[in-house]
């Protein structure tokens, strides 16, 4: 059960990635990630309110899920631009290493990883470097090339943040970290598109929009159910093959085409995630 529960969950978060990269090469990134925060928060404020969830009992927990949020939204932002502008099956593994920024934090602050961490941080390393070595047929797409790979790389720092800074909260309540990740990114981003004015979508478009934010949501929930089925290392690196679904509608819907030495990359990075997730 556990098994199937985490691959759903990898389906669902690289379906909910793929469909809001489409959306970000029609829409202004900050509208899309209001629908797809705003869309998710109304789900799981109703779930929250209706099962009676607790809220923390340590304001630290509050607070910490608040930063959590912004560093997520931050992450998710640069993320959907890198999808827009460019090579989402290059984008997509690129920005799953944010799994391991935790790890890097620990060593940094005195931990010794295990040897199955430390081959997996090399890993994630020499992937992202063989990953982004496109070709492109002009300067422009060149350019375009390099700035999604510095998105991805932001991204998955920006993730990688989230990741450390829920960890606590979600021992706590995770139906209250979300609400307090989502709610917390909600005015930040309200606040960039009252700068830029964008425009918005059709309303068809807005509401497919919305429905990603759920996709994400039921991603988050399977996995929180899969981890108290089963083993957590387990779990965690199947829900970190997200990216795998990604790269295969890209491939599919896209026809998207990547040289070997970005495949040996993208499968190095994958592993690489995996192995991190494992240790």
């Amino acid at each position: 059960m556990a098994i199937a529960l985490a691959l759903a969950a990898a389906a669902s978060w690289g379906l909910s990635d793929f469909l809001a990269g489409l959306a970000s090469r029609r829409v202004s990134v900050p509208v899309v990630l209001l629908l797809v925060e705003g869309g998710g928060l109304v789900v799981i404020v109703a779930i929250t309110l209706l099962s009676g969830a607790a809220f923390f009992d340590s304001s630290r927990d509050f607070w910490s899920a608040i930063a959590g949020g912004l560093s997520g939204v931050l992450g998710l932002g640069c993320f959907y631009r890198a999808l827009a502008i460019g090579t989402m099956s290059v984008v997509a593994p690129i920005s799953s290493a944010g799994v391991a920024l935790p790890v890097v934090v620990g060593i940094a602050t005195g931990n010794r990883p295990s040897a199955l961490t430390a081959v997996g941080l090399a890993a994630i390393v020499a992937g992202v470097v063989l990953a982004s070595r496109e070709e492109h047929a002009d300067a422009a797409s060149a350019e375009a090339g390099r700035t999604a790979l510095l998105l991805a790389l932001l991204s998955a720092v920006g993730f990688g943040g989230f990741f450390a800074l829920t960890d606590a909260p979600s021992d706590a309540s995770v139906p209250w970290t979300l609400v307090c990740a989502r709610s917390a990114a909600l005015p930040f981003v309200a606040a960039v598109i009252a700068y830029n004015r964008p425009a918005w979508p059709a309303r068809r478009l807005g509401l497919g929009i919305a429905a990603v934010g759920c996709i994400d949501l039921a991603a988050t929930a399977l996995i929180a159910i899969a981890n108290t089925k089963g083993d957590l290392s387990v779990v965690s690196v199947l829900g970190g093959m997200y990216p795998v679904a990604t790269v295969l509608l890209a491939a599919v819907v896209l026809h998207e085409r990547v040289r070997a030495p970005q495949v040996v990359g993208i499968v190095l990075a994958l592993g690489g995630v995996a192995l991190v997730a494992a240790g």
